[in-house]
């Protein structure tokens, strides 16, 4: 059957969610806060870049399966499932802020009582919430709002930005927690769409459930934090960090996602979950080691790549033009949180450097983190016009085939420091650039430090 569903918060997995519940039938009701945003959205205008996301947006406009309102009263009255997708950002120390989750759940409760609804309602939270914020959420229903059957759902979203639609049309899997045989029947009911290839629906306690959604993120950033690790012990003994990741990543037991070394992970969710769940670790008396190294590791891995810039300048970058490709943490997204090249930039600015910069999508983005501070070329190769050296920040396709004599015409030096290893050594050095990269040997060839000496 199909539901009527109220998605509270339409940010990036709002939107998303919204969307993909719709196109295949249900009636969904996005609420934001924003006027300005619910204005663009019903009209088929999204605020961000999701490759895909457009067009599954504009067919159920068009179809009227799904609308946009700032009426949250509307949401509690008629829709009998509500989705919180609210944002939950990091504090000072790391614990994820609630105050938005907690809040709309009172106002929620308070709206049950104002219309009088006797029907049972599914709050569910796809928000990325510490262990046992379903207690406290269900909690506020139980004071505020008493006589009215709510059931509150822990249901963790695993999307990737760039593939978000895919991975929620087709689940690697649907994780829920929740005590009531009555909301995991529905909830089973509501994703059987999304499961017919066979991924399954585990239904967990909700404590079970929420830290499920922290220890993924924090298992794949343990991945990329190895594997960055490893990469500095192998520039110190002349080993190709992509010839390790080829030779463990055909390893079923470790599997080859999440291999590539680099200058680390970035955006809303890798830097925002291991930070609270070493936090919610601490606060329980049980630190987690391991993901703290992780952090240690990321946070040192973007400092080393600058070093090495420094170094190559004789830690003199003064009047320097560097032109940088890639701004978004990642491809295939206009997303900036936590971007290592804002790190890059940021610590090559202070040292009196000028950057170029290019991004195929997230120029807006970072203009508002930014602001001037940097020049936005408006391709690949006016960022490198006159610039002492090329930095590759993100590994956007467009960069993997350029025009290799245009880039040495418009380099002061044919001089590339790569942090996403897109290019081949051996083509590096037939094309006569001085390349530098995560892992492997400069081009041309540092001699290794001898560990013996």
């Amino acid at each position: 059957m199909s539901y009527r569903i109220a998605v509270i918060g339409t940010g990036y997995v709002g939107l998303v969610t919204g969307t993909c519940l719709a196109d295949v039938g249900n009636t969904v009701l996005c609420i934001d806060v924003d006027p300005i945003k619910v204005e663009r959205l019903s009209k088929g205008d999204i605020p961000i870049y999701e490759p895909g996301l457009d067009l599954v947006l504009e067919r159920n406009i068009r179809e009227q399966r799904i609308t946009f309102s700032l009426d949250l009263s509307e949401a509690v009255r008629t829709c009998e499932i509500l989705m919180f997708c609210l944002p939950t950002p990091p504090g000072k120390d790391g614990e994820a802020d609630l105050a938005m989750v907690m809040s709309t759940a009172h106002t929620v409760a308070e709206l049950l009582n104002v219309h009088n609804i006797t029907e049972p309602r599914i709050v569910i939270n796809k928000s990325t919430v510490p262990v046992g914020t379903t207690a406290r959420v269900a909690s506020i229903f139980a004071d505020v709002a008493p006589d009215r059957r709510v059931d509150v759902v822990s249901n963790p979203e695993f999307l990737r930005e760039g593939f978000a639609v895919d991975d929620f049309m087709k689940p690697d899997r649907v994780v829920v927690g929740t005590s009531s045989i009555y909301a995991a029947e529905i909830m089973k009911d509501l994703y059987e769409p999304f499961v017919r290839g066979g991924a399954p629906i585990l239904v967990f306690d909700e404590k079970s459930a929420e830290v499920t959604k922290y220890a993924a993120n924090a298992f794949l950033a343990v991945k990329i934090s190895f594997m960055n690790d490893l990469s500095e012990y192998c520039e110190h003994v002349g080993a190709d960090i992509e010839k390790i990741r080829l030779g463990i990543g055909t390893d079923g037991r470790i599997g080859k996602r999440f291999l590539f070394s680099g200058i680390g992970y970035g955006g809303s969710c890798f830097p925002k979950d291991v930070k609270a769940i070493i936090h919610a670790a601490n606060e329980a008396g049980s630190p987690l080691e391991i993901v703290e190294a992780t952090k240690h590791v990321n946070d040192r891995q973007v400092r080393r790549f600058i070093d090495r810039i420094m170094l190559r300048f004789d830690n003199n970058v003064s009047g320097r033009t560097f032109g940088i490709w890639g701004l978004s943490f990642k491809p295939n997204t206009d997303d900036v949180r936590e971007a290592p090249a804002f790190v890059i930039i940021e610590a090559l600015i202070e040292a009196g450097a000028t950057i170029n910069a290019y991004d195929p999508e997230a120029r807006e983005s970072a203009q508002r983190v930014l602001g001037d501070k940097v020049v936005y070329a408006s391709s690949p190769y006016d960022a490198i016009d006159s610039a002492d050296a090329l930095i590759i920040a993100t590994e956007w396709n467009e960069f993997r085939k350029p025009d290799v004599k245009r880039m040495k015409d418009l380099l002061i030096r044919p001089l590339i420091f790569d942090g996403r290893n897109i290019y081949q050594l051996d083509d590096m050095a037939a094309d006569g650039f001085e390349y530098h990269s995560v892992g492997r040997a400069s081009v041309p060839p540092v001699l290794p430090v001898d560990l013996d000496d």
